[in-house]
């Protein structure tokens, strides 16, 4: 039977109890651990948020019936305990901060019973995580997962600090808002004392903070809840928190500069890591041509070659084809593999035709100098010497190359970079490497819509010396955007916003948009823009994937309290779920599912 906390106060955490206070009397509380009956004496390790501590209960200091209530204690068992602290008779824990010392019980209290958890609650559970995001208030209790949240807090902590001592203003936005379809979709929520009318949950508090530089605001920062309905990855949620900020008067540098500083300041006073700046930075285009990918992982080599030029009319059809038809010919050399056995190597093919490949050329430059390769008996000997000169081959390595449009050959071997450094563990664990991506297009092109999209937002600022190209040539046109990337991860991105109306016109004309199309989407901020408008660029960080990183969890679940699964469920409270038929009365609205 449950006890009362009446007359007891928690007087520490279980690791604020330290080897000075040998002697002293504590009150602690929290969950057992576990407990171990050694006969007349038992050993039980308390677990509280903080760590863990060890109590003895003897029946010389609590008791006959104090130490028969301490043989009842069970894994999860809720408890307070007062005790003296004593240095650890046997041999210490070097495993635990609380490894020197123990607590003597002199009284306990059963404050909470528990049935048995239907997994063990311990550190690395290897527990299938379906089981866990079930029940994920016991998970919740993992010490690894309690690490990562209290981190979490310090970070938010940090950035909080850092922004307010910079000028900041931390400035709520609304969370119901319009809907301005422009991007991935948005979750709408049906408004009931406007039948028929939705509002959006905020993708972003893009527009709002706009208008705060409109009302002259200046700098404002804020740690907002963001929402997406788009399929989930690893460092995807529906819901998520992004360090999101805005700033007057400013350009590129400016903002670059003061998320510099954030970012140092984060790593420095959380993880005791100093973060080298200036951080170096890379336009998009040479990101794409060097790694295939505008978030490029720098902790290892394997860049892209462009071969083109040394393979353009040879016999090998596939790459003379691709170069005839304005394509491109580009390889990776994975270093010391030319042995790699050809199952190995299908299975790369395999890979790569998941990613837009037709499918993948390979040639391995064996130890004796010989060469074992898909389509070397279509070239001849100084062809493949000139390819594997082009490549700096040397005996050992293994050659990859794709052949195709830019785009398809850039998607294909930056995936490609990443999988085969995995599969050989060629990824430094512990380092931290940062880089600013600048000078995005501005535009791509929408096969699917027959239009050009803009790649950030229709805010974005064009490059000022490719203006000119609006007109003529808009897809040539770079943004004055950028993106702050950490091992491979997009940490964040923004850009320099449009605060002239002939440009925003301009933009919404390339985008399709009639003015009139625009005005319904976004009138409100081009109202505003009307009545004075200073030059203005911002930034927003996803919080979660910056935890994620900074603790080196595998998924952002690990480093949030309440996730949901790939599906968008949440499986421990059931959400989504029905709803009575009362309230989508109520709201206007009937469910017709088409199977």
């Amino acid at each position: 039977m449950a006890e009362s906390m009446l007359g007891l106060k928690r007087t520490h955490r279980c690791t604020e109890v330290t080897e000075e206070m040998a002697g002293q009397t504590v009150t602690v509380m929290g969950w057992v651990a576990r407990s171990r009956n050694k006969g007349g004496i038992i050993f039980t390790d308390l677990r509280d948020r903080s760590g863990i501590l060890q109590i003895i209960f003897e029946d010389k200091d609590i008791g006959a019936q104090g130490l028969e209530k301490a043989s009842t204690l069970r894994s999860e068992f809720v408890i307070a305990v007062v005790g003296r602290v004593e240095k650890r008779a046997g041999e210490a824990n070097k495993a635990l901060k609380t490894g020197n010392i123990e607590v003597r019980a002199t009284e306990l209290r059963i404050l909470s019973e528990a049935e048995t958890p239907p997994f063990p609650i311990e550190a690395d559970s290897k527990t299938k995580e379906e089981l866990r995001l079930k029940y994920r208030y016991l998970d919740l209790r993992r010490p690894d997962i309690q690490r990562n949240l209290i981190l979490r807090s310090r970070i938010v902590t940090v950035i909080r600090n850092y922004f307010m001592n910079e000028g900041f203003l931390e400035i709520e936005t609304p969370i119901l808002q319009k809907s301005t379809p422009e991007g991935a979709r948005d979750y709408l929520v049906p408004s009931r004392i406007h039948p028929g009318n939705f509002y959006a949950l905020p993708q972003s508090p893009q527009l709002f903070k706009q208008l705060l530089m409109c009302s002259g605001y200046d700098r404002y920062f804020q740690v907002a809840k963001c929402f997406r309905d788009e399929d989930l990855r690893a460092d995807r949620q529906p819901e998520f928190t992004q360090i999101d900020l805005e700033m007057s008067f400013v350009d590129v540098d400016d903002v670059i500069a003061v998320n510099e500083g954030a970012i140092a300041k984060v790593f420095k006073e959380v993880l005791d890591i100093d973060v080298p700046l200036p951080i170096k930075r890379m336009t998009w285009n040479e990101a794409m041509n060097r790694f295939g990918s505008d978030k490029p992982d720098l902790r290892f080599g394997m860049e892209l070659t462009d071969v083109s030029d040394v393979v353009k009319g040879c016999g090998f059809s596939v790459f003379a084809g691709a170069i005839d038809n304005g394509g491109t010919v580009r390889g990776i050399n994975v270093k010391g593999q030319a042995e790699m056995p050809r199952k190995k190597i299908d299975a790369l093919v395999d890979f790569a035709k998941g990613y837009g490949a037709k499918g993948l050329a390979y040639l391995c430059v064996l130890p004796d100098g010989t060469y074992k390769s898909s389509f070397a008996k279509f070239m001849t000997e100084d062809e493949l010497k000139a390819l594997v000169k082009a490549m700096s081959g040397e005996p050992g390595d293994l050659l990859l190359f794709a052949a195709d449009k830019v785009n398809v050959v850039w998607n294909v071997l930056g995936a490609l970079r990443l999988e085969v450094a995995g599969l050989y563990d060629m990824i430094p664990k512990d380092e931290f490497n940062f880089v600013w991506i600048t000078e995005f297009p501005l535009l791509e092109w929408s096969e699917e819509e027959n239009r050009y999209k803009a790649m950030h937002h229709p805010f974005t600022m064009p490059m000022d010396e490719d203006l000119e190209y609006l007109d003529t040539d808009p897809g040539r046109v770079r943004a004055k955007a950028y993106d702050i990337v950490l091992n491979g991860t997009e940490l964040g991105g923004g850009s320099v916003r449009i605060h002239q109306s002939d440009i925003q016109e301009k933009m919404f004309e390339i985008l399709g948009f009639e003015k009139e199309d625009a005005y319904s989407r976004f009138g409100f901020l081009l109202n505003a823009f009307k009545y004075g408008v200073p030059p203005h660029a911002g930034l927003a960080y996803g919080l979660d994937r910056l935890v994620m990183l900074m603790v080196g969890a595998d998924s952002i679940r690990e480093v949030m309290a309440f996730p949901k699964v790939k599906d968008a469920s949440d499986l421990m409270s059931e959400a989504p779920n029905v709803v009575d038929d009362k309230q989508l009365e109520e709201l206007g609205i009937r469910i017709d599912i088409k199977e």
